[in-house]
């Protein structure tokens, strides 16, 4: 019989550790989650609303647009107003076009951000570019701000692509038009961080990206950038997209990055639904590190997906409001007992395989399917210990949970333990 050998990630690729507003990015930091506002930048009230929202679904670095004076000027208001409410996330100023502008007219501004973020593409063209990316990366040197330097393929840096298309037509053995212009993306990054370092800014404050739409490109050009350099790389798909296709779109290739140990800080770039949770592309962040297995955030809750057995929606129901539970729960439990965002919550549907569920996670409960007997057995640690039934099923079932992690993570719990 074949060996079944133990599935596991490849070691973190190495790299250049860069400290953003006290969160280290890279150098085998654990990978960061981070977000970005869709409001506007100028109005004050409404972007630290944002950023307090996406801080607390648990966003480690939050990215903001300063495309204009007004926003410019916003930006230490917003600091100040979420110091004010008791969030202290990283803000990152998006720049794009007048970046150079815009910092030097708005020192505070410049001072108040603990990122920028430009892209090389659209920092300036011609006889400007050179200009305008040096004053933005004279900038962060003296106030002491790390860099992102975003390549973009919407927005590639349009003379390094002629040249190499050009450089490819006149090729024994030219490569297609896709393969060259990946490998704009990965030179225009590249590139332009040698710059960077050539002005004064150190390696220990650059973070490089080359976003993309497509998975297999997106893969493609990160195993490039990860075979050329040692610097942070910041993961993520642009224009990923709406719903399943953008959660699933970022998961593969995120994914196969990952498990190759690139990729340093991810962002899911999700196109929220009219008047949708903005806070959905940090969960599936979170999800995605979670399920992959390095990083816990929060307690997982395993449901089986319903057959004709579940004829019910009770378990749907009592899975959803478990997980809705635990995740409104996260802010308070996260003080009060550290280690419980690696708690395993199951929620079965019926006798095939719930019980068995059940018992493999911390605590489960397997409720009865169609012709089954109205009981629900509820197992903790592998044991079963209760059989729940009629209407308070729920809130008992969700009182057991409260009462397990207090057992577990509390305070009692942590001195048995030691």
């Amino acid at each position: 019989m074949d060996e079944i050998h133990e599935a596991a990630p490849a070691p973190r690729r190495p790299s250049v550790p860069v400290d953003v507003g006290g969160v280290t990015v890279g150098g085998g930091a654990p990978v960061v989650v981070q977000s970005m506002t869709n409001t506007d930048t100028a109005d004050v009230a409404a972007t630290a609303a944002q950023v307090a929202a996406l801080a607390r679904a648990g966003s480690e670095l939050v990215r903001i647009t300063v495309d204009r004076d007004e926003a410019a000027a916003a930006v230490p208001h917003i600091r100040d107003r979420l110091a004010r409410m008791g969030v202290a996330v990283p803000l990152v100023g998006d720049f794009h076009y007048i970046g150079h502008k815009l910092l030097a007219d708005h020192p505070a501004c410049a001072e108040a951000l603990d990122k920028y973020r430009i892209n090389p593409g659209n920092v300036g063209f011609r006889e400007k570019k050179d200009r305008q990316f040096a004053a933005i990366v004279e900038t962060a040197i003296r106030h002491g701000k790390p860099v992102r330097i975003g390549a973009n393929w919407g927005s590639l840096d349009q003379e390094l692509l002629t040249h190499l298309m050009d450089e490819n037509a006149r090729s024994a053995v030219p490569r297609d038009a896709r393969a060259v212009t990946r490998e704009a993306m990965v030179r225009s990054a590249l590139i332009s961080a040698e710059r960077a370092e050539a002005i004064g800014l150190p390696r220990s404050r650059i973070i490089l990206s080359a976003k993309v739409s497509a998975v297999q490109d997106l893969i493609a050009v990160y195993l490039a950038l990860a075979r050329r350099s040692d610097y942070a790389l910041h993961l993520g798909l642009t224009e990923a997209g709406m719903g399943s296709k953008g959660i699933v779109a970022s998961s593969a290739a995120m994914g196969i990055l990952l498990q190759q140990g690139i990729g340093d800080t991810i962002r899911v770039s999700l196109t929220p639904e009219p008047a949708g949770d903005r806070t959905l592309e940090v969960k599936v962040a979170q999800e995605l590190l979670q399920t992959m297995g390095f990083r816990t955030f929060v307690p997982l809750v395993a449901a089986c997906p319903g057959c004709g057995r579940t004829t019910s929606t009770t378990f749907q129901e009592l899975a959803r409001d478990i997980q809705d539970f635990i995740r409104d729960s996260m802010p308070d439990w996260k003080t009060r007992y550290p280690g419980v965002e690696g708690l395993n919550v199951a929620v079965m549907g019926c006798i095939v395989n719930g019980p068995g569920e059940s018992k493999h996670a911390d605590i489960g409960i397997s409720l009865p399917g169609t012709g089954e007997q109205p009981t629900a057995p509820v197992f903790v640690d592998g044991r079963k210990v209760a059989t729940l039934r009629g209407p308070t099923l729920a809130a008992d079932f969700k009182q057991m949970v409260v009462d397990y992690i207090e057992r577990r993570f509390g305070a009692t719990g942590r001195s048995a333990a030691e």
